[in-house]
């Protein structure tokens, strides 16, 4: 019998939207998508219909097995009733329900986000919050309308009423920067990040940093008559510069915009092989809020086979001089799903970071992106579903332990276990940027290898992008006519 799933769409063309729900039921099967009206007799075949009679409208999905029908599922598209959602959305959401219904009970495993498949989940939330709808009417339809479960459910509505207090007032002259770092000590097994392993010839590095530091500097007259409100400093690793580089970018955004306006300023450490009294100190000295120190997991093993050349001890030795320099937040990521990584493994990081107190916790669930090694090189990434829920349980019930609660979350393609990332902090002391980022309620301008600008038009509650070039030659050369056409943009 045949793997591969094939689909016919009658009468509507929501491809995308039905390729990548179907992936999430058969997440290693092969998904293509016909025009032959005809049913195959090897594999499933999937028929996805739109129809419209005068009597209703119908999303019908019949699913088929060698060639016999073995399931349909039909819903009323009339019948779908969720306020201020246009019509080809209702649409859409109705065939995905369809398609769900269907398939749901042929699959050994439950699929908690329902028939969301996009990277932000809260927008939805703050979307009927905006229209003035309660926790019970928001309750319902995430559960009948998009088939999401009752603790996911709970996750977006509590994470969504601790980000409102930092979205809201909306301001169209409000913006964040994102700047860009892409040089690492070494490049880890599951980054699909551009970055680039630092290596012995620096002066890339200087040339770069003079590019980025021109950069900010234009964006002064670019932005006029606009604050800016977080600054977070990315990567790759900004801690694998120089002190007197990465000092030199801090003074630049510090020095060229007002600092007494700026609510919130972080710096990626990441890597705690990068970290140094010198270092920490410079960062301290500059002004720097919050800064975060990465282990993603503590167990040597793992470390070695992701490719991260540090020890447990220099995480530790590192996050306890970050505390003695006198950091107020510091925010630590970890990563389940790492191959050959067990709920004890998982345990154990976890243990380890309570015993640190850290102020922020911020929980990755392993995806596997193309460009990132350890999908190329086809590592064993056997952690079942089961497993990955289980440990990502264990997280929940340790933040709460270490008295944090969920600020904001997203989602990825090829995510393990079809579910997310989430962020938890301590009561005050949230990332703004994480979550102006993350709800896109706010103009965020990217500087650096790489960065996209989104810019937000409140009105209309909608966002424009603009990427930076990808290759570092290229960015240098063409830096003026990027920030022309971030002018043209902005203006």
């Amino acid at each position: 019998m045949s793997d591969l799933i094939r689909v016919r769409m009658e009468g509507h063309d929501n491809r995308h939207e039905l390729y990548e729900l179907i992936r999430v039921f058969f997440p290693n099967r092969g998904i293509e998508f016909v025009d032959e009206d005809k049913v195959f007799p090897d594999g499933l075949t999937i028929k996805s219909i739109l129809m419209d009679r005068i009597d209703k409208n119908l999303a019908i999905t019949r699913l088929y097995r060698g060639g016999d029908l073995i399931k349909e599922s039909l819903v009323n598209i009339d019948d779908i009733h969720i306020e201020g959602y246009p019509t080809r959305k209702i649409i859409r959401n109705a065939l995905k329900k369809s398609i769900y219904d269907c398939l749901i009970d042929e699959v050994e495993m439950d699929i908690p986000w329902g028939i969301l498949t996009g990277i932000r989940p809260i927008k939805i939330v703050h979307e009927m919050m905006d229209r003035g709808l309660d926790e019970k009417e928001i309750e319902g339809i995430l559960a009948s309308e998009f088939r999401i479960s009752r603790d996911k459910t709970q996750l977006m509505l509590d994470i969504a009423s601790i980000q409102r207090r930092h979205i809201y007032p909306l301001d169209r002259d409000k913006y964040s920067f994102y700047i860009g770092i892409p040089f690492c000590p070494s490049r880890c097994s599951y980054c699909s990040f551009p970055a680039f392993a630092i290596g012995k010839d620096y002066d890339r590095v200087k040339n770069y940093v003079d590019t980025l530091v021109y950069e900010i500097q234009e964006l002064k007259g670019i932005m006029e008559g606009k604050w800016l409100n977080t600054v977070y400093i990315g990567g790759g690793t900004p801690t694998s510069l120089r002190v007197e580089d990465l000092e030199r970018i801090i003074t630049t955004v510090k020095d060229t915009f007002k600092d007494d306006d700026i609510r919130e300023f972080t710096v990626e450490a990441g890597r705690p092989d990068t970290l140094n009294d010198e270092m920490l100190g410079m960062l301290k000295s500059t002004g720097i809020d919050r800064i975060s120190i990465n282990p993603q997991t503590m167990n040597p093993r793992t470390l070695d086979r992701i490719g991260r050349y540090h020890d447990i001890k220099s995480t530790i030795s590192s996050y306890q001089l970050a505390k003695d320099h006198g950091f107020d937040i510091i925010n630590m990521d970890i990563i389940i799903g790492l191959p050959g990584e067990s709920i004890q493994d998982v345990a154990h990081t976890l243990e380890e970071i309570e015993s640190l107190d850290p102020d922020n916790l911020t929980v990755h669930t392993l995806a596997l992106k193309r460009g990132s090694r350890l999908l190329n090189q086809g590592k064993d990434l056997s952690t079942s579903a089961d497993d990955i829920r289980a440990m990502l349980e264990l997280t929940e019930a340790k933040a709460a332990d270490m008295k944090m609660f969920p600020y904001y979350l997203y989602r990825q393609k090829q995510i393990l276990g079809n579910l997310e990332n989430v962020g938890y902090s301590k009561l005050g002391k949230e990332c703004i940027y994480n979550i102006s980022m993350m709800e896109e309620k706010e103009t965020v301008m990217g500087l650096g290898l790489g960065a996209v600008s989104k810019i937000y038009f409140p009105d209309e509650d909608r966002i424009e992008r603009l990427p930076n070039f990808k290759d570092l030659g290229e960015y240098s050369r063409r830096i003026d006519e990027l920030l022309l056409k971030k002018k043209n943009f902005i203006s």
